[in-house]
C-alpha cells in the first residue's frame, strides 16, 4: 500500500540535503547517498504518476527540450540601477535624495542608514511564488516582459522550489557560473571546436537561453537572491532591507552574506575599497557594490525616475584597462549625421572579450587626449560600455605617428560637415561634427536601421543587411517607402527566396499598426528615447497635438529640458520632416492611441497634494489611484485644492493645508473615498 507521509518525509529529507549542499554550503552526505534517496522517489513516481507534484525533487529537470521561449508579462515593473563610479558620485546621489527627503517629509532624517550588497556580475531573475511554490521564472527582459525560463531555472539547486512559507511573493536575484565551472565548460567546447566563453556572465546567459533543460542542469549555474518585491504587506512587514535578506534567507533562498548595513557615505566607501581588493575571492564574478537606503519607508517616499530607482545606487569597480597601438582612426556616420572618429586598433582583452575598436568621441577629444595614429594608448571597458580611449602613452611615441585631421567632408557622401555646439550622444562640453546633407547615404542608413528596430517599429527580418540591400537597390530611400514595397520588388533580390519575401512584407503589413510611443522614438529625434516618447504619447494625444505644440509647452514637461523641447520643436517644424510624417499616413502607417481605461469618475475635478510617508503605499501607487478614479494631483496647496492627503513626518504642505482651512485625509481615509 503507498505510504503518502513516507513519500512526504522523504522528499523534505532530499530537499533539505539539497538546501544544506547548495545554499549552507555544508554537504552532510556523499553525492551517492543524495542520489540513492533521488533513486528511490523516482522509482516510486513512476509506479505511481498521480502522486507528483511541481515541487517534487525529480521535477527539477523537464523531460524533454522546449521548442521556444514564451513571453511573459511582468507583476513588478523590473527596474535597472544608475551607477555611481567615484566618491564624488556617491556623495551627489546621497545629496539628491536628501533633498527630496525634505521637501517631502519638512526635515533630512538622521536615522537614514544604507544596506551594501556584493553586485554580483549575472543575470538578473524573476521568481514568481504562489501558495509558497515557484509558479514561473521570468528574465527581466525590457523591464515589463521577460521570457518565461521557469523549465531551466528549476534545475538552479539553490533555487527552492517550495518556500517554508506558504505565501504568495516575487523574489529576484542573480543567476551566475562559478569560474571554476566556466574553465571546465570552456575545455568541453574546445574539444569540439565550438567559440569559447568569454566570461562567466556570458556563460550564465547563454546558458539559461539554451531551449535543452538538462544542458542548464549540467552546468551547475547558482541563483544568489536579493530583494522582494512584492508580497502581501497584510501577512508579512518588512521595514528595511535587512529585514528583506534576512526573511529571504529564512524562506529558504540562497542570499549572499557579506552584506553590511552603514551608517554614512565613509563607511560604505570603506566597505566597498575591502571589497575591491578581494573582488576575486568569490565563487562568481562582482562588479561592485549596490547600495540601497535600508529603511522601506525612505524609498517609498523617494520613489522612482523613468527607469531606475532613487534609493538605490550601483557603486562600480574602475573599470578594466589595458593598452594597444593605433592603427587608424575613421569616421563613423551615424542616424543624426554626427561624426564620430573611432580608432581601430591591435587586438586587447579586455574584461574578458578581446576589442580591435575604441570610439574617440568627437574631435575634440582627440585633441584633448593628442591622440595620433600609430600611438601606444590605454583603452578602458566598463561592464558593456563601448571601449574607450583614456590616455596616449606619448614617452613610447617612435616619432613616425601622424597627427588626426579634423575632417571637412563627410566621409560618405562628401558633403561639408558642420559644426554643432555639443557632442551628440555624450555628456562633455564640445564641438560634434555634423554631415550637413539631410539625405546622406550614411545618415538615411541608421535612421531606417533605427525605425525597424525592436523598440520602434519591430519590422522582423528586416536586419541592417536588408536594410542596406533595399538602400543600394533604390526600392526605398527614406523610412516612408518601407509601407510601399510589394512581393514582387523583393523576390528577384539576392539573399530572397519566395518564402522570405513573402515574410517580409508580412511582417511590414503587421508593423503598420503602431503604439503612439513606438511611433515617436521611431522618427529618431534627437536626445528623444523611450522614456521621452512615452512622456510626450501621454501628454499629447494624436500626432497632431504634437506637431502643434510649442517649445514652452514641451519645457513645461517633467524630464523634458530646453535642449530637447527646442529637438523636438525643430524635428516637427521642418518641411522635410513635415512631408514624411504625410507619406506614412499615406502609406498605411496607423498610429494607436492607448487610453488608459479609468477605474471611475469618483474624484474629478478634484485636486490632491501629497505629504509625508503613507503606511502601505508609496507616491506613485498613491498619484495612480487618484489619476485612475479621475483627479489630479498637484504640487502645491492653496485654497483652491481639494484635499491634502497626509503621511508619517508631513512637511510644510501640512501647516500650508491647516492655515487655509483645505480638507486633510490619511491614507485610510482617502482609500474609504474610492469605496
Amino acid at each position: 500500500m503507498l505510504d503518502l507521509n513516507k513519500i512526504e518525509k522523504l522528499r523534505e529529507q532530499i530537499d533539505d540535503l539539497r538546501y544544506r549542499y547548495h545554499v549552507l554550503n555544508d554537504p552532510e552526505v556523499t553525492d551517492q547517498m543524495y542520489d540513492g534517496l533521488m533513486d528511490e522517489l523516482r522509482k516510486i513516481e513512476a509506479e505511481h504518476p498521480e502522486i507528483i507534484t511541481p515541487d517534487s525533487p525529480t521535477q527539477r529537470v523537464a523531460g524533454k527540450p522546449l521548442d521556444k521561449f514564451n513571453k511573459i508579462t511582468h507583476t513588478v515593473t523590473q527596474w535597472s540601477f544608475d551607477d555611481a563610479f567615484n566618491l564624488e558620485d556617491l556623495e551627489n546621489w546621497q545629496e539628491r535624495n536628501l533633498k527630496i527627503l525634505e521637501k517631502e517629509l519638512g526635515a533630512r532624517p538622521e536615522d537614514l542608514d544604507y544596506m551594501c550588497e556584493l553586485k554580483i556580475d549575472g543575470l538578473h531573475m524573476v521568481l514568481t511564488y504562489k501558495n509558497g511554490i515557484l509558479e514561473t521564472a521570468a528574465t527581466r527582459g525590457d523591464g515589463k516582459v521577460g521570457e518565461d525560463v521557469t523549465v531551466n531555472v528549476k534545475t538552479i539547486h539553490s533555487v527552492p522550489l517550495k518556500l517554508r512559507q506558504e505565501i504568495d511573493m516575487v523574489a529576484e536575484g542573480e543567476v551566475w557560473l562559478s569560474a571554476k565551472m566556466l574553465t571546465e565548460i570552456n575545455k568541453q567546447r574546445e574539444k569540439i571546436g565550438e567559440a569559447l566563453f568569454a566570461n562567466p556572465r556570458n556563460a550564465a546567459a547563454g546558458t539559461i537561453r539554451q531551449l535543452d533543460p538538462q544542458i542548464v542542469s549540467d552546468r551547475k549555474l547558482g541563483l544568489t537572491t536579493y530583494d522582494i518585491s512584492k508580497v502581501d504587506e497584510n501577512v508579512l512587514q518588512i521595514n528595511s532591507q535587512e529585514e528583506e535578506l534576512l526573511l529571504l534567507d529564512k524562506l529558504g533562498f540562497l542570499t549572499d552574506k557579506h552584506w553590511q548595513v552603514c551608517k554614512n557615505i565613509d563607511t560604505i566607501w570603506d566597505f566597498y575599497e575591502k571589497l575591491q581588493k578581494k573582488k576575486n575571492s568569490f565563487g562568481f564574478w562582482i562588479d561592485g557594490v549596490v547600495i540601497k537606503i535600508n529603511k522601506i519607508k525612505y524609498q517609498k517616499a523617494l520613489g522612482f525616475t523613468g527607469k531606475s530607482p532613487r534609493w538605490a545606487i550601483a557603486l562600480k569597480f574602475p573599470a578594466e584597462q589595458g593598452t594597444s597601438k593605433i592603427k587608424e582612426i575613421y569616421w563613423q556616420v551615424g542616424r543624426t549625421g554626427a561624426l564620430t572618429p573611432v580608432a581601430l586598433m591591435e587586438p586587447v582583452k579586455l574584461a574578458g572579450t578581446t576589442v580591435t575598436h575604441a570610439t574617440l568621441h568627437n574631435f575634440d577629444e582627440i585633441e584633448r587626449l593628442g591622440v595620433r595614429v600609430g600611438d601606444t594608448v590605454v583603452v578602458e571597458k566598463a561592464g558593456d560600455i563601448i571601449p574607450k580611449v583614456v590616455r596616449v602613452l606619448d614617452k613610447l611615441r617612435t616619432g613616425e605617428e601622424k597627427k588626426v585631421r579634423q575632417p571637412k567632408t563627410c566621409p560618405v557622401c562628401h558633403s561639408e560637415v558642420q559644426k554643432y555646439g555639443l557632442a551628440i550622444g555624450d555628456s562633455k562640453e564640445g564641438v560634434a561634427l555634423i554631415c550637413s546633407n539631410n539625405k546622406c547615404y550614411a545618415k538615411e542608413l541608421e535612421n531606417i536601421i533605427h525605425f525597424v528596430s525592436k523598440k520602434a517599429f519591430n519590422i522582423d527580418g528586416m536586419g541592417e543587411k536588408i536594410v542596406e540591400q533595399l538602400l543600394d537597390e533604390g526600392l526605398i530611400k527614406n523610412v516612408a517607402d518601407i509601407f510601399t514595397l510589394k512581393l514582387g520588388d523583393l523576390e528577384v533580390l539576392e539573399r530572397f527566396a519566395s518564402k522570405s519575401a513573402q515574410n517580409l512584407i508580412e511582417a511590414i503589413e503587421n508593423a503598420k499598426k503602431v503604439t503612439f510611443a513606438r511611433f515617436i522614438f521611431s522618427l529618431g529625434i534627437l536626445h528623444v528615447g523611450v522614456e521621452t516618447a512615452e512622456k510626450l504619447a501621454d501628454h499629447f494625444s494624436n500626432l497632431q497635438k504634437l506637431q502643434e505644440a510649442s517649445k514652452e509647452e514641451l519645457e513645461n514637461l517633467s524630464d523634458v529640458g530646453p535642449r530637447v523641447a527646442q529637438s523636438i520643436f525643430t524635428y516637427f517644424n521642418e518641411s522635410d520632416n513635415k512631408k514624411l510624417l504625410e507619406d506614412l499616413l499615406t502609406n498605411g502607417v496607423k498610429i494607436q492611441t492607448i487610453k488608459k481605461q479609468k477605474d471611475s469618475e469618483k474624484l474629478a475635478n478634484m485636486t490632491f497634494v501629497l505629504t509625508g510617508t503613507l503606511p502601505n503605499l508609496s507616491r506613485e501607487e498613491i498619484t495612480e489611484k487618484i489619476k485612475n478614479n479621475g483627479g489630479q494631483v498637484i504640487g502645491s496647496v492653496s485654497k483652491k485644492t481639494s484635499y491634502v492627503i497626509v503621511g508619517e513626518s508631513p512637511g510644510s504642505k501640512y501647516d500650508k493645508a491647516q492655515e487655509l482651512g483645505v480638507s486633510i485625509l490619511d491614507e485610510e481615509g482617502f482609500l474609504k473615498m474610492l469605496k
